[in-house]
């Protein structure tokens, strides 16, 4: 645990913090009234919350205006994003004020198309400005954007727009990644090709990443540079209300269809905006990375839009973490005086596996915040970034939160709140979680159970894109009066809560409930695995037995199997012994990070098909070589 204070100065004491706590938990329509002021309304809304409508309902605003225009008078030449492309020597700076003239640019562009406020307009690009511009572009006209991450299949690409009924296409020609040319482009014209009758794609703008020649369709495809050499550099933006969507972001899809889940404008910036500051202890001067693809809920919202409603400076990188060659994050993070650090647990695996004398070559002095994002942190992963990385003196910020939530939920607080490593620690002022039985009775104290939430906050999803009775369903009516997380968490004696992953990743071996990140802490005590997940698979007599899939690191030993159980037995008990252990050399894993346990979990019942999309993975081979190693007839 860590105990000894850091060794820089943080805007929130214990004390300063637990007032906060007290006050949102004691007066919270007075609370949230006030963090509604850290926004420009251009009407003020009335009152916080009204649970038949929402939050701030009648208060209108622009999402645009708070992220550019309101900084103008004091912040016009300040850094507001710095773009470190893939070729080392090339590094874009846009100031406020260029950022908001190319985002005048674009909206009126847009508008020159047809794009209207309440219109859907998808983004399929890779890390470049333009990415980050289109979204604020969309929000100055009131149009809601839809951001496809660059990793999807043409399937997946042709289900998000049919459902989100877009009517115009951002893309690139190609994206870089290392040495590769991503060809998203054509991956596009794929998709649109798949269904044409079901989607309404009238204009596909095209950003020239590389000078890669790209077809392009008459009267329907066109460049962008030239249209925004052309276009005015003021646009009028566009009112609206709170409660309107500012965008949709569609989960994996993996298992049916896609689920676009809506954010609506005033509520989300305000969460957005809240949460950036706490739990980053966002101060003048940050230099901000956060790692995630704006594809993802992390990357709208701590990517984009906290740090600019905050006035700070974002980092947006284009390359991989080990490309030209081992460090180059490291490097950046050294060139580019970054302050706040925040990515993936499975990224720091990654990093680590290149080992600590690589971190020791450059000067990370300039880092006060770490975070972690995206899936629960091992301790060692943990004690790792914090030691070699933050050299023991950041701040760290293990954050728990979801797509549908908005923002973080549940973090230490810099200087506030004591951490503990791989604990997600405290909800922050506002969020009132609760452990529920599995008969929906709260559960008090030391424990362990399902994690809901009790009452609502500013970041929550209002719904679902065209299936408001999915949502009830999904996230409202499985434990009545409460919001279900879908996740299972323990809270120590302090009050702490440890999330031991999702409810249906508990594995029940003849009643006993074992979560699968308690087998998997016990595995990342076996130094010689770099990482690993367990599932559960039918058994006759226990209901349920217990698989494991571990990674070896280099030159693990033949017998990495009786380590990998030893470690179980030995620190979680003999009632968890896996049926079976196997060693391979990867895990198929989203780009986000997390573990897809479905596919484990066929695979280990001998499923050879019915897989879904398997686009959203960081590497869609896995699977195949998965199901030849575990399925492989036995000599």
């Amino acid at each position: 645990m860590s105990s000894s204070p850091h060794p820089h100065t943080f805007r929130l004491s214990p004390v300063a913090y637990k007032a906060l706590t007290d006050r949102a938990a004691a007066e919270p329509e007075l609370y949230w009234e006030g963090e509604s002021r850290r926004l420009n309304w251009s009407a003020e809304p009335s009152q916080a919350y009204c649970e038949e409508q929402g939050w701030f309902v009648d208060g209108a605003l622009n999402a645009s205006v708070n992220c550019l225009d309101r900084h103008l008078a004091t912040r016009a030449d300040q850094a507001a994003l710095i773009w470190q492309a893939e070729d080392a020597d090339r590094v874009v700076t846009f100031t406020y004020r260029t950022l908001h003239e190319q985002v005048c640019r674009l909206a009126n562009v847009l508008r020159s198309q047809g794009v209207r406020a309440g219109d859907r307009v998808a983004i399929h690009l890779p890390s470049v400005p333009e990415g980050l511009i289109a979204m604020l572009a969309c929000a100055r006209l009131g149009a809601i954007h839809v951001v496809l991450f660059g990793g999807f299949s043409p399937e997946a690409i042709a289900d998000r727009l049919a459902d989100s009924g877009a009517v115009l296409v951002i893309t690139a020609n190609v994206g870089r990644r290392g040495a590769k040319r991503i060809p998203f482009k054509t991956t596009l014209d794929a998709a649109l090709d798949l269904r044409p009758e079901a989607h309404a794609i009238n204009h596909v703008l095209v950003v020239s990443v590389t000078d890669d020649v790209v077809s392009m369709k008459a009267d329907r495809d066109m460049w962008l540079s030239p249209l925004l050499e052309e276009a005015a550099a003021e646009c009028a933006p566009q009112d609206m209300p709170a409660s309107a969507p500012l965008f949709l972001l569609y989960t994996s899809g993996s298992t049916g269809k896609p689920k676009g889940i809506v954010h609506g404008t005033g509520g989300y910036l305000v969460w957005a905006s809240y949460t950036h500051e706490l739990v980053f202890d966002h101060q003048e001067g940050d230099v901000f990375w956060c790692t995630a693809d704006i594809g993802w809920i992390t990357g709208h919202t701590y990517g984009v839009y906290g740090p600019l409603l905050n006035g700070g400076t974002i980092l947006l990188f284009e390359g991989m973490p080990s490309h030209p060659g081992p460090g180059r994050w490291w490097n950046v993070i050294q060139d580019h005086k970054v302050t706040t650090f925040y990515t993936s647990p499975t990224a720091i695996r990654a990093l680590m596996r290149e080992g600590n004398d690589v971190v020791q070559r450059y000067d990370l002095s300039s880092l006060r915040v770490l975070g972690t994002v995206g899936e629960p942190i091992s301790q060692e992963a943990w004690s790792w970034f914090n030691d070699h990385v933050g050299g023991g003196r950041c701040a760290f910020v293990d954050t728990w939160w979801q797509t549908e939530s908005g923002g973080i939920m549940i973090s230490p607080v810099p200087g506030a709140v004591r951490e503990k490593p791989a604990s997600a620690t405290l909800p922050l002022p506002g969020v009132h979680p609760v452990l529920l039985d599995e008969r929906g009775a709260p559960k008090e104290g030391a424990t362990e159970g399902v994690l809901c939430l009790r009452g609502s906050w500013p970041g929550r999803a209002l719904t679902i894109w065209n299936d408001a009775a999915l949502f009830e369903r999904t996230y409202l009516q499985p434990y009545s009066g409460y919001y279900f997380t879908g996740d299972g968490a323990r809270r120590d004696e302090d009050g702490y809560y440890w999330i031991t992953g999702r409810v249906d990743d508990v594995i029940n071996v003849s009643g006993h409930r074992i979560g699968s990140a308690e087998i998997e802490d016990a595995l990342a005590t076996e130094l010689l695995i770099a990482e690993s997940a367990a599932i559960g698979i039918p058994h006759d007599l226990k209901g349920q037995g217990i698989v494991v899939y571990v990674v070896p690191r280099d030159g693990a030993p033949d017998d990495l199997h009786l380590r990998a159980a030893k470690a179980i037995t030995s620190k979680v008990g003999r009632y968890a012994a896996p049926e079976r252990i196997h060693v391979v050399p990867d895990l198929p894993k989203t780009r986000s990070g997390k573990s897809v346990r479905r596919l484990l979990r066929k695979i280990a019942c001998g499923e050879t098909e019915g897989f879904g999309d398997l686009s959203t993975l960081a590497d869609p081979e896995i699977v195949a070589t998965l199901i030849s190693i575990i399925q492989a007839p036995k000599s």
